[in-house]
């Protein structure tokens, strides 16, 4: 299974961004799916994850009321939706199974300027 995160970009702050990961196959149908993120000098962590029936939850550090995931199965894409971006989030972003698969897409690059 390969999962291809894009999307990132440089934004200033408060504005918007919207990521997608691309998976082979039926990946994002059959699993519970997340978003994570690792910061520059920081360890990776959690965002969120959405479950096969559609449920999400965040992690409320990091999401704050501010990000959304979403997918389309027919699309085989898992989807985080990000406002009111800070300069705080500036970090890679990976997608991942949950459990996690133990490779990783390369992810996208988010940078947010003050």
């Amino acid at each position: 299974v390969q999962l291809v995160e894009s999307g990132g970009g440089l934004v200033q702050a408060g504005g918007s961004l919207t990521l997608s990961c691309a998976a082979s196959g039926s990946t994002i149908a059959l699993n519970d799916m997340a978003w994570y993120r690792q910061a520059p000098g920081k360890q990776r962590s959690f965002i969120g994850r959405i479950s096969r029936s559609g449920y999400t939850y965040y992690d409320a550090d990091s999401a704050k009321g501010r990000f959304t995931i979403s997918r389309d199965t027919e699309k085989k894409t898992l989807y985080l939706s990000m406002n009111t971006l800070k300069p705080e989030d500036t970090a890679v972003y990976y997608c991942n199974t949950i459990p996690n698969m133990p490779l990783w897409g390369q992810g996208t690059q988010v940078t947010v300027s003050s």
